[in-house]
């Protein structure tokens, strides 16, 4: 786990954090008056928002979160789809019906509705429902006594729909106003449901009935009145356990436990926790399984396992999955209480580990609100006792009092469970029902005790927690404490009274400020560890602490969610985009605010704290930009604002994914197993990851960044698409998470187009299967990767796609045959008839012709070799392509050239100025020298034979590769060899070991980062390390992608031999990719050139991100900028005294402080200077070039060319 932020630079966060709360606060309240006041609030909420960082690990202060006030959004702006889950039928007295379906769907699936009513669509629009821990919902706003005919929906991830089976629901709406809530089944249409609901009249509800067309057979549904008492606990609504029976007599000792408890194939904790809960019938017991798993062995070994089954164990328990039995004992709360003090203490341990993982603090957060409270009151020998005072009052009728008695005291004093909530709220919630049906006194110790039970299951709101905790604050908290407060108070008037609804994103945006600053208090005061001689009192209140800070998390969720509402009623994207076209950004500085409270939400809980602050520092740093008219010949305008935020919205989208991702390899499968262990209904073992990702606040983050990129996608001109090799292609549409052998399925046998969910860029575009025409890949890719040049070499026709809306609708078209039209102006997808499967390039701009994709492709010839004497050493200007391969070849010559370059210009002036790195080679056979010296000569052939015929499915060429590359890499290079290399660079340098073989750097097979290149080795003082990277540079000659892409080649792998090219190691500040001819259009004018921060194996490595992208025009001097770079890292080497170990160091990557991201001018040099450099040299080789190299201040260095592809 990255560390916690210290307790130094937290403390400044508290002081700006409060003093910003304070200030929001006072917004907050005046907010609600009126006249000479309101201008004066609205003001302050423009007040800059601080980071609740300081400096991490060399990363500077992040800028503050700049809000303005949005201005109103006319009735235009609101479109039908905005109202989302809060819909009107028409102005007027309306009643408020909430419906909830109680089914869950797959992963990706959602449900929605659709009938008669325009509140439910008009049979035209489907309202969409929004998921809750007790299912799917729709709040809906009808006319008095209205008829609707309706029917439940699931939305699939390709847009299709699964209705639900049998006639259509008939809902008659009562004719009160007031609000009523629905329960429905999936596929139950003829159920009848009991509609819960208040009048506004005299308290009584009216009979409403939901139906079938037949509903004069099912007769009227059963009405209840709501209780008159605060809305149940969220524990309450989340319970999924056997409804509650009151008892007048002792009915619980009666019942044997019943269950499933099938261990097969389980091992480790899951196995402990299965065969533990079998002889743990109780609640108490079922908690000392855990305990004694965390804290024992298993817990220790495998401590993410124990994490992971313990959190999911305890959540099923707690919702009544997993059922709690009397088993003849008698142990009062205080047994669990205990209990669950000994869990918290070791779960408070491991989240204090240095060595604690991202994964597994993600898990750890989810543990303690399932485990009860041990204060003092709970661990005292006759804990709760209150319950008894009330069954024996002689106020209540016999038979109440046999109830409370047998149904809640006794059962919570033998053994207690997380049914005794259930069963006192729905005990309060009867007794309240009638007011003064029973004695007020009665009515308020039952209150009481109900406070104090949820207090002990610590099931209290986010209210109640947090004022648990006055008591442990100083004066500076509790003024942090009160701000919150304050403007939650404020912010819930305001939605129950439907106040101006202009204020809602102010209140919104203050109560997250608040609540920003009161988490960064916790986190301070929870960031030291837990001591092990720490009183059971603090331990208390640090559990305390721990569950409001995680509250504060799901409440965070909550606001972010009725933020994007407002947003979306303000008219969404479509107001975005108008606004910023006008050139009236401050509009987006509300939401983009919020993008970045809602990380800080996720650095707060310990998420990439690093990543989630450069987010805060970029988004703050494009809004302070602006919009600035360019002076002339710079670019600087509407477009540039559009894509420097669309680079840093996509990371922020990619930090919510990786969050999810982790998720998705965390609970499903170990979820399934446990679940088919304990026989818990299959629908909610399938749902359990789903339901942990949507109430988690990546979810609003990646909401708000989809709403946010597809403005500007449209201000920038963009519509999602992106080709790095232009074409049509013709084909069944398939979809396949990578680009592997085998994805295809055997079905598919014709030409086919790829819808590839994710690529690292070292893959061979043709590496599924020869019949691929191609491809779509659902996120961005440098064009410049090894896939987008054998793609442009395989004249495969590939895009990128990065707009969710357009893959959902790509899905559709799975498993037909369609087309794929890509330009440099985007590209299409259409359903195909035709019966021609074909596949073309589009036409060079200058030549006028095309390659069809169906024309025979000609073998690549490998370079000839010519073995050099054993030992020998070659000066980098004595490096030919026969010896030493064609990149150590180009190298030397590159040497040469860099002279004449320096008396070179441009016609506008800008000099064709480089370096070369000094380099040394080892010629061709010193690797086979190695072998042979080493014995291994015949395995080493035998080996090579075989991976001709290896078959790739079944893991046959895979098995030969690997003991293939562990005998090369076990050899080492002659000593004579590495000496001379030592005496030729001085012995502090750092060099770096390249590989140069016969079959890359060719016409028509660049093998661009295909084989290994190793940093950071020294032969002078680790001679031993740097023949260990010189072998493993020989032994990436026989990765599997290498051996199938000399298959693909027609290339025989005996062919293939591997030279060393030795540099010296160059620490850039930016490594680039250059082709001189722009490889979309074929424009013969223009030079493309794909840049990273720090080394260049960020470029070549297939990291998930985009480099700068700029298009340079080789005569006249015009940049354009395609992209900016969001890659997450940047790859250096140390400085200093570091060891030489062929090691990089992955930093953190902060846009808002380099140059080529915030200076125009900047930008417009480099890419003149390299538009000059890449003229020069493709002049120099007679043809285009691909080109590589880095920056080191304005110095550029070239380190390869090679014909481009």
């Amino acid at each position: 786990m990255e560390a916690m932020l210290g307790a130094q630079n937290l403390t400044q966060c508290v002081k700006e954090c409060s003093s910003k709360a304070s200030s929001e606060s006072s917004v907050v309240r005046s907010s609600a008056l009126a006249g000479s006041r309101k201008s004066r609030s609205l003001e302050r909420v423009r007040m800059k928002a601080p980071s609740f960082y300081n400096v991490v690990e060399g990363l500077r202060l992040s800028s503050p979160v700049r809000l303005a006030v949005s201005p109103r959004a006319s009735p235009n702006m609101v479109s039908e789809r905005s109202l989302n889950n809060n819909v009107r039928c028409e102005t007027g007295t309306k009643v408020k019906v909430t419906l909830r379906l109680d089914h869950q769907v797959q992963f990706g699936e959602h449900h929605a509705l659709i009938g008669s009513a325009e509140c439910v669509g008009s049979w035209q629009n489907r309202v969409e429902m929004r998921w809750t821990d007790s299912g799917w919902v729709a709040d809906l706003e009808a006319n008095p006594g209205e008829k609707i005919e309706y029917k439940y929906i699931v939305v699939a991830g390709d847009g299709n729909l699964v209705w639900e089976n049998g006639p259509n629901r008939t809902l008659q709406v009562p004719n009160d106003s007031g609000s009523y809530q629905l329960v429905s089944h999936w596929d139950n249409t003829g159920e009848e449901v009991r509609f819960v609901g208040s009048s506004n009249g005299n308290g009584s509800a009216t009979k409403s009935q939901e139906s079938t067309d037949q509903s004069e057979q099912n007769g009227s549904a059963k009405v209840e009145e709501k209780p008159a008492v605060e809305a149940s606990s969220s524990f309450v609504q989340g319970w999924q356990g056997k409804e509650i029976n009151f008892m007048r007599s002792n009915e619980h000792s009666s019942r044997e436990q019943s269950g499933k408890w099938d261990t097969t194939g389980l091992q480790g904790p899951a196995k402990h926790i299965v065969e533990g809960d079998k002889g743990a019938a109780n609640w108490w017991r079922k908690l000392e399984v855990v305990r004694s798993l965390v804290t024992g062995e298993l817990g220790k070994t495998e401590r993410l396992e124990t994490l992971v089954n313990a959190s999911v164990y305890l959540k099923w328990i707690n919702t009544g999955q997993i059922r709690c039995y009397e088993d003849g004992g008698h142990y009062r709360p205080n047994k669990h209480a205990e209990i669950s003090r000994q869990i918290f203490r070791e779960v408070e341990r491991i989240t204090s580990a240095k060595e604690l993982s991202l994964k597994e603090s993600l898990v750890v957060r989810k543990i303690h609100p399932s485990l009860p409270a041990f204060k003092a009151e709970f661990t005292a020998s006759v804990p709760l006792t209150r319950i008894r005072d009330i069954a024996h009052r002689n106020d209540i009728p016999h038979d109440l009092k046999q109830e409370i008695k047998h149904t809640i005291q006794n059962k919570l004093h033998r053994n207690a469970g997380p049914e005794d909530l259930v069963a006192t709220e729905a005990m309060l919630a009867r007794v309240t029902k009638n007011p003064g049906q029973y004695s007020g006194a009665f009515v308020e110790q039952l209150q009481i005790f109900y406070a104090e039970l949820k207090d002990f299951f610590n099931a209290g709101s986010l209210t109640e927690q947090l004022e648990g905790l006055r008591n442990s604050f100083d004066e500076s908290k509790l003024s942090v404490l009160d701000t919150f407060l304050d403007s939650k108070t404020t912010l819930d008037q305001t939605n129950t009274t439907n106040g101006n609804a202009s204020k809602g994103p102010d209140l919104l945006i203050g109560a997250l400020h608040s609540l920003t600053g009161l988490r960064a208090v916790l986190v301070k005061g929870l960031e030291s560890g837990l001591r092990n001689d720490a009183p059971d009192e603090s331990i208390a209140m640090r559990q305390k602490w721990r569950l409001s800070e995680i509250g504060l998390e799901d409440y965070s969720f909550v606001l972010l969610s009725r933020y994007i509402n407002s947003l979306e009623a303000a008219g969404g994207a479509n107001f975005l985009i108008k606004e910023a076209k006008s050139q009236k950004v401050m509009s987006w500085n509300h939401p983009l605010g919020v993008v970045v409270l809602g990380v800080r939400q996720l650095g707060l809980s310990g998420w990439q704290q690093k990543e989630c602050l450069a987010i805060e520092n970029e988004i703050s740093a494009w809004q302070a930009a602006g919009i600035v008219q360019g002076k002339e010949g710079l670019e600087d305008d509407l477009r540039s604002w559009a894509l420097r935020l669309k680079a840093t919205l996509d990371r922020t989208r990619r930090l919510a994914e990786t969050y999810t991702d982790t998720l998705l390899q965390l609970f499903p499968t170990r979820a399934e197993k446990l679940g088919k262990a304990f026989g818990i209904p299959e629908n909610s073992v399938k749902t359990f990851t789903e339901a942990e990702i949507r109430a988690s606040v990546v979810f609003q983050i990646s909401k708000l960044c989809s709403l946010l990129l597809k403005a500007v996608r449209d201000v920038s001109g963009s519509e999602g698409w992106d080709a790095l090799m232009p074409g049509t292609a013709v084909g069944t549409l398939v979809e396949v998470d990578r680009i592997v052998p085998g994805s295809i399925p055997a079905s598919s046998q014709g030409p086919v187009v790829l819808l590839v969910k994710e690529a690292d860029g070292d893959e061979e575009v043709k590496a599924a299967g020869a019949n691929v025409m191609g491809v779509i890949l659902q996120h961005e890719l440098p064009h410049l990767s090894h896939l987008g040049v054998r793609a442009r070499q395989e004249k495969v026709v590939f895009v990128t796609c990065d707009d969710e809306e357009k893959v959902s609708h790509l899905r559709a078209l799975l498993g037909k045959s369609i087309k794929l039209e890509a330009s440099s102006e985007g590209a299409s997808v259409s359903a195909y008839d035709g019966v021609q499967q074909q596949q073309s390039n589009p036409k060079p701009k200058e030549e006028g012709s095309s390659v069809a994709a169906t024309s025979p492709k000609p073998t690549v010839q490998s370079s000839k070799v010519k073995r050099s004497p054993k030992g020998s050493v070659l000066q980098l200007i004595q490096a030919d392509v026969e010896k030493a391969g064609a990149k150590a070849a180009a190298c030397g010559e590159l040497a040469g050239l860099a002279e004449i370059s320096k008396k070179v210009t441009s016609e506008q002036g800008v000099p064709a100025t480089f370096s070369v790195p000094q380099g040394q080679v080892i010629p061709f056979g010193a690797m086979d020298d190695s072998i042979e010296s080493s014995g291994l000569t015949k395995q080493f052939q035998s080996l090579v034979a075989k991976t001709e015929t290896a078959q790739v499915e079944g893991g046959e060429l895979d098995d030969i590769c690997n003991e293939l590359r562990e005998l090369v890499a076990s050899v080492r290079p002659e000593k004579s060899v590495i000496h001379a290399i030592a005496k030729t660079f001085p012995s502090s340098s750092k060099l770096i070991v390249r590989s140069s073989a016969n079959v890359e750097d060719l016409a028509g097979m660049s093998g661009a980062g295909l084989y290994e290149s190793i940093p950071n080795v020294n032969p002078s003082s680790d001679p031993e390390n740097f023949g260990k990277a010189v072998a493993e540079v020989w032994a990436s000659l026989y990765t599997r992608r290498a051996v199938l892409s000399r298959r693909i080649a027609g290339v025989p792998q005996k062919e293939a031999a591997m030279a060393i090219l030795v540099q010296e190691l160059i620490s850039p500040d930016l490594s680039f990719v250059l082709h001189t001819v722009s490889p979309i259009d074929n424009d013969k004018k223009v030079v493309q050139a794909e840049i990273a921060a720090g080394l260049g194996e960020t470029l070549a490595s297939g990291t998930r991100g985009s480099p700068w992208r700029l298009a340079a025009n080789k005569f006249t001097g015009s940049v354009k900028t395609l992209a900016f770079a969001n890659f997450s890292e940047e790859l250096v080497v140390q400085n200093g005294n570091s060891a030489a170990d062929g090691k990089m160091v992955a930093r953190v990557a902060d846009y808002s402080s380099k140059a080529l991201s915030v200076d125009p001018l900047y930008r417009k040099q480099i890419g003149q200077h390299l538009a000059t450099v890449g003229f020069f040299l493709e002049q120099k080789f007679g043809a285009p070039q691909d080109v590589e190299g880095c920056i080191v201040g304005k110095n550029i260095y070239i380190v390869q060319a090679r014909p481009q592809p």
